[in-house]
């Protein structure tokens, strides 16, 4: 298809598809780090793609930012191919990378106008729009040199440069890794501040939490392959189950004979025997009352209760999705 034509389409759709993904292959030799994966963004949503590290996010996104070049297949960012448009391409997105990118010789205000002056931004929308950005993620009036900031504060700062020059589609790779849970909020807050104003946000994320709290629609992803996508309800209605109880064991417990037990409950939809911190653990996903099914435990299934080490309950999540699909948890 020629470039003309893709353009003529992608006016069409313009309303709803602005990132088209078409069976994109990345292979480092035998390593096949993105396998095939096919996906479609549409424009203003916030799309997460959720999976542990190694999983391929991270160079997927440095595909969708042209800074790889695909094996095989092809992305379209508003039409324009990555392959044979990145200077086009490279003029709309913003990206705030898994690895900290900012000038240590400069100071915070001067590392986000450089990045507005690149943009051609004026020097004086430059500095007000830097000045209003490090206010709000708490990093303005710093005189010091960014070598000196923390590792929570450079990446405050590396996401700030991202956004100064207002991008149409803002890609963000581990946006929150790192930092303490006040300045973690302060970034979910300002995401969905974003959502509000039409910005397409590409979320590459291992933070099941932060996914399923911004997301409109997830992809999980798991050795360069996307294994389910849909919204975070979506998925969890379809891999995932009404509540997990997990239940830790001394050591001398034949979970084998647990399991079994459990099959026999109607409401019990699966159980998983997982390795946490070297204890014996069920993963108990079931449907129904938390006290109706401890009830039905401490009847029988369990011989002898004092066997039990520990139990968490917790209601179904985008990790139990995960953990259905693999069998593996996601930071495993």
């Amino acid at each position: 298809m020629s470039k003309t034509s893709l353009r003529k389409e992608f006016q069409i759709n313009k309303d709803s598809t602005i990132i088209d993904i078409q069976n994109v292959k990345k292979y480092f030799k035998d390593v096949k780090a993105v396998d095939g994966v096919s996906l479609k963004v549409k424009k203003g949503e916030l799309f997460s793609i959720l999976g542990p590290n190694g999983a391929g996010k991270t160079t997927l996104v440095r595909i969708l930012t042209t800074i790889l070049t695909p094996t095989s297949g092809n992305a379209y960012i508003k039409g324009h191919s990555v392959k044979s448009e990145k200077s086009e391409i490279v003029r709309f997105i913003g990206v705030c990378p898994q690895e900290i990118v900012i000038y240590d010789i400069l100071r915070a205000e001067e590392n986000v106008e450089f990045v507005a002056h690149m943009h051609g931004i004026s020097n004086k929308e430059a500095k007000e729009k830097a000045n209003i950005l490090l206010e709000k993620f708490g990093i303005a009036g710093r005189k010091t040199w960014s070598k000196n900031f923390s590792g929570g504060m450079k990446r405050r700062l590396n996401l700030v440069m991202a956004l100064v020059f207002d991008p149409e589609i803002l890609f963000l790779d581990e946006p929150t890794a790192g930092l303490d849970p006040q300045a973690r909020r302060l970034v979910w807050d300002y995401i969905r501040e974003l959502k509000n104003k039409d910005i397409t946000i590409i979320l590459m994320t291992h933070d099941m939490v932060e996914a399923d709290s911004l997301s409109d629609r997830v992809a999980i992803i798991d050795r360069g392959k996307i294994i389910a996508q849909g919204t975070p309800t979506e998925l969890k209605e379809k891999h995932g189950s009404d509540n997990v109880l997990e239940i830790s064991f001394i050591e001398q417990i034949d979970l084998n004979i647990v399991k079994n037990s459990l099959g026999k409950i109607p409401f019990v939809t699966n159980s998983k025997e997982i390795n946490k911190k070297g204890r014996k653990t069920l993963l108990i996903s079931f449907k129904g009352g938390l006290k109706e099914f401890i009830h039905i435990l401490q009847s029988g299934i369990i011989n002898n209760i004092d066997e039990v080490e520990n139990m968490k309950f917790r209601q179904n999540s985008l990790e139990d999705v995960f953990l259905n699909l693999t069998g593996k948890r996601l930071r495993d």
